[in-house]
């Protein structure tokens, strides 16, 4: 009798995937990698006064911030549809161009609005790219196969997040310019791989147009008990956009890094600790530990576990709160991380149970608008609170009290998501007339609310300042947009559900 030993076992396991399946994946390695590598860092560019940075305000930061990394989760509902119709290969080839021109147009650039412009390049590129990479796993990996196949893909995320960043720091040293010139070249060489070596998977007979996909998100946005969800869970992702703003700008302005650096002496690696460690923190504590929280809470139903790990994330915040000390502030950077990777997967699993029955593949496709509202929200709301509350205290003698304040704000928008969550798995958790009535009467309110906010924005500033900036037209644009779309989506459905 043959016998197959382990190790033999698993070299079969992986020869069963085709070699267009690691080509994404070294894809998804070093784009992943360009991203981190410059958003590790692109909070101090923007508003760093010295070597080479841009010096701009953080509350303009934030609003760049914000809509740069909205864009990257609002394209992906388009790139997935032109994906299918005019094939990966083509799309792939598209989106390593725009990626490649965006980061190295990026870096030759310093005026605000043409530097905004070629990151919205990048952006675009980054949201053609995202689904092209989950389609080709999802394409060449079978029901055996598929798990592993995409535990891979985010082990490759966050091992570009983790190493990116610190190659960022290092070509910080000699040049900012070198930062964007890196993560173009990393997307330029996988254009060149993408000529040369990507095969086109299979695709789907049925393939969407884009007036069909534009139809299906209207569906689905129409959908106030869904909506409802995105809204309250996008509070956890106002915290997780701190990382790339607020709490950047907290290390440079307040944190002394002498007791890492202390550590970092004894390492074969000429280290000081700063902005490109808070990715590597947080991508590192989840390449460590996700296996050993997944399996801990593997057995956890949906909506506890994510409230737990909002509660988790909180507390990393409440860390920071706590203590300018360094230590305390790695430590609050990895509690956050954990708060992360005990939530977030959980959220996919919670969505397919709140979902109507005959469309939970299309919800669970437009799960990520989580991030939309909390970039836009999250980046905005840090860069603003920063300008106004932290950056007149830097160099005060004792600015403990107004630090605390700060960071318990974060603190209580991360324990109000949790309270929020249990309400409405309470009040809109199941699928019935009566949670969609009450789920649109809420949403409702929610979009009205947007609507008084930005002409109370605009009022105000004008009022203030006998005009309205370009960053506030802005704002309170997005606003008005959110608002008035989602009334006349409620609106639309409404008139649906009575014909």
């Amino acid at each position: 009798m043959n016998q197959t030993g382990p190790t033999e076992s698993k070299r079969s396991f992986l020869r069963a995937f085709p070699a267009t399946f690691w080509l994404a994946n070294v894809f998804e390695l070093f784009e992943r990698g360009a991203y981190y590598g410059l958003n590790a860092l692109l909070g101090r560019y923007l508003t760093d006064k010295t070597g080479g940075a841009l010096g701009f305000d953080e509350d303009e930061a934030g609003l760049l911030q914000g809509v740069v990394y909205a864009a990257t989760y609002v394209v992906p509902i388009l790139g997935g549809a032109l994906a299918d119709r005019y094939g990966y290969r083509r799309m792939l080839l598209l989106a390593f161009s725009l990626l490649s021109a965006g980061y190295f147009l990026s870096g030759q650039v310093t005026a605000y609005w043409v530097f905004f412009a070629t990151l919205l390049v990048m952006a675009t590129g980054s949201g053609l790219f995202k689904p092209i990479i989950t389609g080709t796993i999802a394409r060449v990996t079978d029901e055996k196969t598929s798990g592993f196949g995409f535990g891979i893909y985010y082990w490759m995320i966050n091992l570009g997040a983790l190493i990116a960043p610190l190659v960022a720091g290092w070509l910080r040293g000699f040049s900012w310019s070198y930062v964007f010139f890196a993560s173009s070249l990393y997307c330029a060489l996988m254009l060149l791989l993408t000529a040369v070596a990507y095969r086109e998977p299979p695709r789907p007979q049925s393939r969407k147009s884009v007036q069909e996909v534009l139809a299906g998100a209207l569906t689905v946005l129409s959908d106030a008990r869904f909506m409802l969800l995105i809204f309250v869970y996008s509070g956890f992702w106002i915290l997780y956009f701190q990382n790339f703003g607020a709490v950047l700008w907290y290390l440079r302005d307040f944190i002394d890094p002498a007791p890492v650096n202390a550590v970092f002496a004894y390492l074969p690696f000429s280290w000081k600790f700063d902005a490109e460690f808070v990715t590597s923190i947080n991508a590192g504590t989840i390449v460590l530990l996700q296996i050993v929280v997944s399996r801990t809470v593997r057995n956890f139903k949906a909506l506890p576990t994510m409230v737990g790990g909002i509660l988790i994330g909180s507390a990393g915040f409440l860390l920071l709160s706590a203590s300018q000390y360094a230590w305390v502030f790695v430590l609050g950077i990895v509690v956050f991380s954990i708060g992360e990777m005990t939530c977030h997967p959980k959220y996919y699993g919670y969505v397919g149970l709140v979902a109507p029955e005959e469309q939970k593949a299309v919800y669970m496709g437009y799960a990520f608008l989580y991030g939309v509202v909390g970039a836009l929200v999250g980046a905005n709301l840090g860069g603003e609170m920063y300008t106004a509350l932290l950056k007149p205290l830097v160099g005060a003698e004792d600015p403990s009290g107004a630090l605390r304040g700060f960071w318990l704000t974060f603190v209580a928008v991360g324990v109000a998501t949790a309270v929020l969550l249990f309400a409405y798995n309470a009040l809109f958790g199941q699928d019935t007339p009566a949670t969609r009535a009450r789920a649109r009467t809420v949403m409702f309110a929610v979009y009205g609310l947007l609507l008084l906010a930005a002409a109370g924005i605009t009022w105000h500033v004008h009022s203030a300042t006998g005009g309205v900036p370009a960053k506030t037209a802005i704002q309170a644009g997005i606003m008005l947009a959110v608002g008035l779309g989602g009334l006349a989506a409620l609106a639309g459905a409404g008139r649906r559900a009575r014909a």
